[in-house]
């Protein structure tokens, strides 16, 4: 049950006037009833002196009661759910915002919960403080309320998990002392581990009064772990505990954003974290790009893949085929035991290497793992090697074959000295070598040394100049256990003892298992580039793509630092490294928001000495009972007049009944008059009088994809060119429209603006007859894929292939992008080219030429004008303005020239639609003037 509380209680007073009204009402007779002539039936009346009552009936009494306390209560203001009271005035306010990744869904509602508290603060006279948790530098000296509303404007949610507890230090340095009065705290309802410490600080401020306003905590769910497992890829996702279960749609994307496969993951009622699994062939799952809950943009709903969440092919060949009666002594035992959760394996279906191993490289394997192979064939050598050159890497475990192998092979890293070494035997004066500590380079880094790992045997290399770098794993004595040599794009890596447990204990630790593994990442994933992970520590990787609060990959990347990453190990996202992708177009490394195992948990804050006041955000909970009361009041004075005209006798004849249910009716209309809805101006009126509205006015028109972050960048885009053009020419266009071209009119409109949205609804066959009849009466459409940020990458975007199916049944005419000398390029401003929130897409008209030429139907039908126009460049992206006339979305790169051009592209389009060609005849005005002699 939700909180009750009354805005202005004190009119609840006029309550004790109802004993009053009761009095008077019930000594107030009704009126009396009046007759017409003849006498003798006033006389007949007045006889009956018993059906004249000398007071108001007793019901009609209560309900003029009822009446009156429904406007007392109505005036009162009951509020269901309200927010907290007024501002304590003992100091100023202090508003601390989580502007974290969880607050992106309803950021708007943040920030107008904090203009409602700097509104009262600025009505009480009081400095405001305010701080984002997710920013990197903090500004707490309290300003006017003035500043702090400008400040707000200009925040946004980050790709970020807040760091309260600086927050909080800022204000505390800030306030340098002075004891504030409210301390607001906006959290986006998750809990970190610096809770504690900024409660600390808020608590050693001494506040007045301290708020925590939370919201619904619905956009709080992140996808946590992501690996790809021998038959799916598994997902693990978490959210804020709930009671009810819950339900969402997860999709693995692309790089050009389309879906290649879905699944849904459950949350029982009260779990915090669910699990999934997303079914897909090998290769598929290769071309997997991001993982995404539907319905929910935010940087946790998004984990990024690179190179190392693909599975790798693994191809093992054996010296010695081995007895399979003794599994345990094979070569190969242990190396596929412990790689088979984390590669495919590839086993070669012959003994014979000179056809098994040609068979393996037109597979494309990423790796290639040899057991005690001492010699090859010949005719194998130039193959692989030249695989291994591409990028291949080739792992080789020694053995008595390799050891008794001649020392000129040039496919191991080093020179070896011949034969092999002995530890702790009878003729050895050695003892088993341990292990010794992984340097720190290479992929090993990191790793803690194994205890209880001892060589017995091993083979040993030549001493050179290099052999230090070339070690990646050596033993106590400092003798090589691991080394490795770079051929151009590819490794070879020795181990210098056996795959099996004869010459060492190694492969029965989990050290094996690990160093296999972080080995096989190191390799390239099914021909792709090479994995920047784990290849080398200390490689610091520049930012490439930055993930948006919103969970979009940007090319912006800010004041984001290179990130180092060790080998091994996964990279945390933090202030300067924001999630996203770093490296190169060639390979980069994925770094997410949050790291594997994170849990959810709901704040909960406390402090010793403080009281705490939870609120809401406005916007949803907090409800006026005010208008609901107006309401039944003004009903009861409706049935309180048709009683007083049943009384009065105002049914009593024809006429007067006329009247009477007139004035009922008229009475019962009146507030519908006056009650706003949501529905556009458009709506309501008659067919004729929209008709007659769209054709004194000029209005801009745009397609409803169906899609609500679309179709609001259209509409805004449109209104910002209509001003734009009512600014910078005579043109004055209305309100934008948008239309539904299953059923709306389309010849209203000089031009209609269609953005393509591959996730969209595909129009229906009749949507498009009626676009390509619209189009052949003279009608231009400009088809805009919004994909030439995303086709840089290479080949036909998703909007870019939804483009050619709706196009396909449309008997479009041949185009060329648009000319140097086309009316297009001078119809108002000189252009040269056609940007808009991108500028690489040419804009394609109507070949001139060519259409007069071809058997089109629709070319050249509006007085010369081309019937369409395709871009890629995001027009209504780049003209789109909020309410303040601010712009919404930026440029890429950032320009405001890029923008001014974007808006003289829609102004010349909209002259060249608006007047034909007449425009074209300036192209002849020189040979006119020649001819004329001037």
């Amino acid at each position: 049950m939700g909180s009750f509380a009354f805005a202005t209680p004190v009119i609840l007073s006029a309550l004790i006037v109802l004993p009053a009204i009761w009095w008077l009402l019930r000594l107030t007779p009704p009126r009396p009833k009046q007759e017409v002539f003849p006498p003798l039936a006033i006389l007949a009346t007045v006889l009956k002196r018993e059906e004249t009552p000398s007071k108001s009936p007793w019901w009609l009494t209560l309900l003029r009661m009822l009446m009156a306390a429904a406007i007392i209560f109505a005036i009162a203001d009951p509020v269901l759910n309200p927010r907290s009271g007024t501002l304590s005035s003992q100091g100023p306010l202090v508003l601390l915002i989580d502007n974290s990744w969880s607050t992106a869904g309803d950021w708007q509602r943040r920030v107008e919960t904090a203009d409602m508290l700097i509104g009262d603060a600025e009505r009480a006279d009081l400095p405001v403080s305010i701080v984002l948790t997710a920013d990197a530098t903090h500004d707490a000296v309290p300003g006017s309320a003035a500043a702090a509303r400008e400040k707000l404007a200009a925040a946004q949610p980050r790709p970020q998990v807040p760091l309260r507890a600086s927050a909080a230090e800022a204000v505390v340095e800030a306030l340098n002392g002075t004891r504030p009065g409210t301390v607001a705290f906006l959290a986006d309802g998750v809990s970190t581990p610096e809770d504690g410490d900024m409660m600390a600080d808020i608590s050693s401020l001494s506040p007045a009064d301290v708020r925590l306003i939370e919201g619904d905590g619905e956009g709080a769910v992140a996808l946590t772990d992501v690996s790809n497992t021998a038959n799916a890829m598994a997902v693990t996702a978490a959210r804020l505990t709930r009671d009810a279960p819950a339900r969402y749609r997860i999709n693995a994307l692309d790089q050009q954003g389309r879906s290649l496969a879905t699944t849904d993951i459950d949350f029982a009622a009260g779990a915090a974290t669910a699990s999934a699994a997303l079914s897909a062939p090998f290769e598929l799952r290769n071309d997997f790009a991001r993982i995404t809950i539907e319905n929910k943009a935010t940087a946790g709903a998004t984990h990024l893949l690179d190179d190392g969440f693909k599975r790798r092919r693994v191809a093992l060949l054996s010296g010695d085929g081995g007895n399979d009666l003794q599994p345990l002594l094979l070569p190969l035992y242990y190396i596929s035991r412990a790689l088979q959760p984390y590669a495919d394996i590839i086993e070669p279906r012959g003994a014979d290497l000179s056809a098994a191993l040609p068979e393996i490289l037109a597979g494309n394997p990423s790796a290639i793992i040899m057991a005690d192979i001492g010699r090859l064939p010949a005719d194998t050598y130039a193959p692989l090697q030249q695989w291994i050159a591409r990028g291949g890497l080739l792992i080789r475990f020694a053995g008595p074959r390799l050891a008794a192998a001649p020392t000129d092979d040039p496919l191991v890293p080093v020179i070896l000295r011949r034969g092999e070494r002995a530890l702790g035997g009878a003729l050895s004066w050695a003892e088993p070598q341990p292990l010794a500590d992984f340097p720190t380079f290479g992929p090993f880094a990191g790793m803690p040394r194994a205890e209880d790992v001892r060589v017995n045997r091993q083979v040993l290399a030549e001493p050179t100049p290099d052999l230090a770098e070339r070690t990646w794993a050596s033993l106590a004595d400092g003798t090589p256990l691991v080394t490795t040599r770079q051929v151009e794009a590819g490794r070879i890596v020795l181990f210098h003892v056996s795959a099996e447990a004869t010459w060492s204990n190694l492969p029965l630790s989990g050290n094996f298992v690990e160093m296999l593994r972080r080995l096989v990442q190191t390799a390239r994933a099914g021909g792709a580039q090479t994995a920047t992970r784990g290849s080398e520590a200390g490689v610091a990787l520049p930012p490439y793509r930055l993930l948006t609060a919103a969970g979009i990959l940007t090319a912006e990347t800010g004041a984001a630092k290179p990130i180092t990453v060790a080998a091994g190990q996964m990279p945390v996202a933090s202030l300067d490294h924001p999630p996203g992708l770093y490296g190169s177009e060639d390979g980069f490394t994925a770094v997410n928001l949050l790291p594997a195992g994170t849990r959810l948990d709901p704040v909960s804050l406390s402090a010793e000495g403080l009281t705490m006041t939870r609120d809401s955000l406005i916007g949803r909970e907090a409800v006026s009972l005010r208008p609901a009361l107006f309401t039944l009041a003004f009903l009861l004075l409706l049935i309180d007049g048709l009683i007083v005209l049943v009384i009065n006798g105002g049914f009593s004849r024809p006429a007067k009944a006329g009247r009477g249910i007139t004035a009922a009716l008229l009475l019962a209309l009146l507030p519908l008059a006056g009650l706003q809805t949501e529905s556009r101006a458009q709506d309501a009126k008659p067919g004729d009088a929209q008709a007659l509205e769209r054709l004194d006015t000029t209005h801009l028109a745009y397609v409803i994809t169906g899609e609500a972050d679309v179709d609001r960048i259209s509409e805004q885009g449109l209104e910002g060119l209509s001003q734009f053009l009512t600014y910078r020419t005579t043109l004055e266009p209305g309100d934008p429209v948008g239309l539904d071209i299953t059923k709306d009119e389309l010849s209203f409109y000089p031009i209609i603006y269609w953005p393509i949205s591959a996730t969209a609804p595909m129009p229906t066959a009749a949507a498009i007859s009626r676009i390509d009849a619209y189009m052949r009466n003279g009608g231009t459409v400009l088809f805009d894929t919004r994909d030439q940020f995303t086709s840089l990458e290479g080949g036909t975007s998703a909007n870019g292939q939804r483009l050619q199916e709706i196009l396909a049944n449309i008997d479009i005419p041949p185009l060329e992008p648009t000319p140097e000398n086309h009316v297009l390029t001078r119809a108002f401003y000189l252009l040269t080219n056609f940007p808009g929130r991108y500028s690489g897409s040419p804009l394609w008209v109507e070949a001139r030429q060519d259409a007069r030429n071809s058997g089109s139907q629709i070319s050249s039908s509006g007085d010369g004008v081309t019937p369409l126009l395709i871009t890629g460049n995001d027009f209504a992206g780049a003209w789109a303005i909020d309410a303040n006339g601010a712009p919404v979305l930026p440029t890429v790169p950032p320009d405001d020239m890029q923008r001014e051009y974007a808006y003289r592209a829609g102004v010349n389009i909209m002259m060249y639609m608006l007047t034909g060609n007449y425009k074209a005849d300036q192209v002849h005005v020189p040979a006119l003037l020649e001819r004329l002699g001037q």
